[in-house]
């Protein structure tokens, strides 16, 4: 699946007479912000070399004057497309439910907006799929590729390698770490700190709802609970879950039907937080008195349920816009780097 994606049109008013009569040009840009036309030009192309405070002159002045790239004369120049792809490596239904990706999705569109990008996205969760995905980039329709919920071993990451095309994976490219770049937050410090939110609380028989261990949230959040949980960590506490809500029911309940004495649970997803208070509610469990619970995104649906969720925010508008970043400098021929941003612990109604 493909869909073209407007960042929106941030340029804002005519910028007066003058640019009603004719359209608004790089000269025009360059003598709002006070900056040469070089300067405009390569904030247009990338912004390599362009300080801080230019780059915010540049901005206002696009904004003010009205300017709009020729998009097409512009990637006969630069041999570039001048869009990204949004690559969602999960089946299509996904990206409706899971309350990740929209944020990720519109900070991505945002912060490309700043450059008269286009986003594209695409789906490829199944072999079809990544192929046709594959082609598509391929073909020079993106210049690079946002890679969203890769799988360790996942053929598409090959496929993007195999076929040079620049990509920057959301949270580490288990088994490629070396060869893609990528922006993550600290999953194993966040999960700690989870947990050890939960023991301060006077819970200590705190279970846990993990997510694919062939995902990196999956296997270092668990990794962060064991580590805090130390000596006291006990498997037969865990069970695994999707990320859905339906999989934190069904988690939820066989550990109530496993282990008795349940004081807290951990899900490392607030859609997996959600259904286990669902399961929770209807064994008959108050929420926090019998059972607190936590989760992990902050996302929308953490402050819709009830009680409200405590769960670890991802800032996830810095996570698109450190992406975007990354993938342009690559495009533009930088390294390839990793970038891990803190996880905060936001305490609300469930502990």
């Amino acid at each position: 699946m493909i869909v073209h994606i407007d960042g929106g049109d941030e340029r804002g008013g005519s910028g007066g007479a003058e640019a009603t009569r004719r359209r608004p040009t790089i000269k025009d840009v360059a003598a709002t912000a006070g900056v040469s036309r070089g300067t405009v030009s390569r904030y247009l192309n990338g912004g390599k070399w362009v300080s801080p405070d230019a780059r915010d002159s540049v901005e206002r002045a696009i904004r003010r004057t009205g300017y709009r790239t020729n998009q097409h004369a512009r990637s006969l120049v630069t041999g570039r497309a001048n869009a990204l792809a949004f690559l969602l490596a999960e089946p299509q239904d996904r990206l409706f439910v899971d309350p990740t990706y929209a944020p990720l999705l519109r900070g991505a569109a945002e912060a490309l907006a700043g450059h008269q990008m286009t986003l594209n996205l695409l789906v490829a969760g199944s072999p079809e799929e990544r192929l046709n995905a594959v082609t598509y980039m391929s073909g020079g329709h993106v210049d690079g590729a946002m890679l969203i919920s890769s799988h360790e071993n996942d053929p598409l990451v090959d496929l993007l390698l195999e076929h040079e095309i620049p990509v920057v994976s959301c949270g580490l490219p288990l088994g490629r770490t070396d060869r893609v770049a990528s922006v993550s937050v600290d999953e194993v410090g966040g999960a700690r700190e989870m947990v050890a939110h939960l023991r301060s609380r006077g819970c200590r028989r705190i279970a846990m709802i993990t997510g694919p261990e062939d995902q990196p949230g999956g296997r270092y959040r668990l990794q962060g609970y064991r580590d805090e949980l130390g000596a006291d960590f006990d498997q037969v506490l865990v069970a695994s879950g999707d990320w859905s809500y339906e999989s934190g029911t069904v988690a939820m309940t066989e550990l109530l039907g496993r282990v008795g004495d349940i004081d807290a649970v951990f899900a490392a997803s607030d859609a997996m937080a959600a259904g286990a208070i669902a399961a929770l509610r209807r064994a008959g469990r108050r929420i926090p008195e019998d059972v607190a619970v936590g989760g992990f995104d902050d996302s929308a649906l953490a402050t819709s349920l009830d009680p409200t969720l405590t769960t670890m925010h991802q800032p996830f508008d810095q996570i698109s816009a450190q992406m975007v970043a990354l993938l342009l400098d690559i495009i533009a021929g930088g390294a390839i780097r990793s970038v891990t941003m803190p996880a905060t612990l936001v305490v609300r109604g469930s502990s």
